[in-house]
């Protein structure tokens, strides 16, 4: 797999995005930084994360997506893949909190922002980005968040979690024809706070109750109502209040 390592940058998704609408890029090329300037999160959210502690990477993966109906089975590969690679870690009670935030305990540990991009000949490129507290410390004002350092008191070699997470991924692409459906249940049994009983917070501001079952085909996340309907909620739409 080819590696382009940089000290700073804008955004590495960004930066991968537009090097491969210049040139015929490798499956599976990675770009990491040191320091992003512009880290983004899902929906225009900011990514903040301090220069060289953590893990800042993003990976072109292509020839996976055939439609656009198809996109949240690459969220579950990269987000088991990410999961079984912390595991390997020995990080300890792991989740993923819907759509693709990394947890441990109840504190955040990462997240993933997918971006997919349809080419003039019908084909789908995705350019896959992960930030990730790995040797960060200090979490002052964010505290929701923890890092890998802060759980289990060691510090990580950046690199080598790299091409560990990659090289799930790469598995789990090949895995996913015969165990797709195994990987699907796999994401709902580590989904955050799932089938608990919690407060949430809608677009309107409003507050409500419900339990979350699991999330559709298209990725909405489905909650169960204190009507005993169950909603379906697009990213935004929705907040847990945890």
């Amino acid at each position: 797999m080819k590696l382009i390592k940089l000290d700073a940058i804008d955004s590495t998704n960004e930066f991968l995005k537009s090097l491969s609408s210049q040139q015929e890029l490798e499956n599976f090329t990675i770009v990491t930084a040191e320091n992003q300037t512009k880290g983004k999160g899902q929906m225009g959210a900011v990514w903040r994360s301090e220069a060289g502690k953590n893990l800042i990477m993003s990976v072109l993966v292509r020839d996976f997506l055939l439609n656009n109906e198809e996109v949240f089975n690459l969220n579950i590969i990269i987000s088991l893949s990410v999961i079984k690679a912390l595991e390997e870690l020995n990080i300890p009670d792991l989740s993923i909190k819907w759509p693709n935030d990394i947890m441990s305990y109840n504190k955040k540990l990462g997240g993933i922002l997918i971006e997919n991009t349809l080419k003039s000949d019908g084909t789908i490129v995705s350019v896959v980005g992960l930030g990730l507290n790995v040797n960060q410390i200090n979490f002052q004002n964010l505290p929701n968040a923890s890092s890998l350092a802060v759980i289990s008191n060691v510090e990580f070699n950046k690199d080598e979690l790299v091409i560990l997470i990659v090289e799930k991924i790469k598995e789990k692409i090949l895995l996913w024809e015969q165990q797709s459906a195994t990987f699907w249940s796999e994401y709902f049994n580590n989904l955050f706070r799932k089938g608990v009983p919690m407060p949430f917070k809608n677009i309107d501001n409003q507050n409500f109750m419900g339990i979350i079952q699991g999330v559709s085909p298209i990725g909405k996340l489905q909650v169960l109502l204190e009507d005993d309907s169950i909603s379906e909620f697009e990213i935004k739409e929705i907040q847990m209040l945890y």
